[in-house]
């Protein structure tokens, strides 16, 4: 546990805290507003001009203070904990398929930790929880204060059942200090999970992120996409969370994030 130690003095010397904002730093954009209603869901989305302070915001009542399952997202700290403790060696680390037929075939097979990132496979990161163990695992939440840090009963499930719940804020927040470096996990670690996230990089911006998607309590349908992008070696981070009635599918949360970065400045250049 001496790893770990040195990790919560880490954190206590850095001052571990995810992003605030204060009326001085934001701007409320209601013109976003227009997305969710085309897509029939309720929701928040906030973009963090990191080199300006300033926030972009849909939302904010629901941006700060409302707290929900993170689903697929977990697979950021999943993977990082995984990595850092040794329970993945590295992003090419393969787990084999258990054999059960699964409704994603993308599932169906043995997955580097590569693949089952970029494929969401939840059996896949099941099993890397079920192996970094719940008290290692509540130990990283503890000292992360990551969302209301609650495990439950099971350690391969309570990021999908509701028992882990975070705010977009912290979402946020999180994925920001990934992009610096400034998670207590070394630099491989961090360096690996953020190469995975990229999704799209070419000349005018690199894009990355992760998605994911669950269910409330009441039976809603929630999603999630959490990343950065980069213009001009300059990054801005967002998060986006919706909610609806029914599933909503992921093209089109992505359709949603492409459209709102478009109209915010991002994806052609111009930045």
């Amino acid at each position: 546990m001496n790893q770990i130690a040195k990790a919560v003095f880490t954190l206590v010397f850095i001052g571990y805290i995810f992003n605030a904002c204060t009326p001085n730093n934001v701007t409320i954009d209601n013109s976003l507003k227009t997305y969710f209603d085309s897509a029939q869901v309720t929701g928040t989305f906030a973009l963090f001009d990191n080199g300006q302070g300033h926030f972009t915001i849909y939302n904010l009542s629901r941006f700060k203070d409302s707290a929900y399952t993170p689903a697929s997202t977990f697979k950021i700290l999943n993977s990082l904990i995984g990595l850092q403790t040794g329970r993945i060696v590295n992003e090419k680390m393969i787990i084999k398929w258990d054999g059960v037929k699964r409704w994603n075939e993308d599932w169906n097979k043995d997955l580097s930790m590569e693949e089952a990132f970029k494929v969401s496979a939840v059996p896949y990161y099941q099993e890397l929880a079920r192996r970094i163990g719940k008290d290692t695992m509540q130990f990283w939440l503890d000292s992360l204060k990551y969302g209301n840090h609650k495990i439950g009963n099971r350690v391969d499930s309570f990021w999908l059942d509701n028992s882990l719940k975070i705010t977009s804020d912290e979402q946020l927040g999180l994925v920001k200090k990934l992009y610096f470096g400034q998670l207590p996990f070394n630099k491989t670690t961090m360096d690996i999970v953020k190469k995975v996230m990229v999704h799209e990089s070419n000349s005018n911006y690199t894009l990355a992120y992760k998605t994911g998607w669950g269910y409330k309590e009441n039976g809603n349908a929630l999603g999630w996409i959490v990343g950065w992008i980069e213009e001009n070696k300059h990054p801005y981070f967002f998060v986006l969370n919706v909610e609806g009635k029914h599933d909503t599918d992921p093209a089109i949360r992505k359709n949603m994030l492409t459209s709102i970065l478009k109209q915010l400045g991002f994806l052609e250049g111009k930045r």
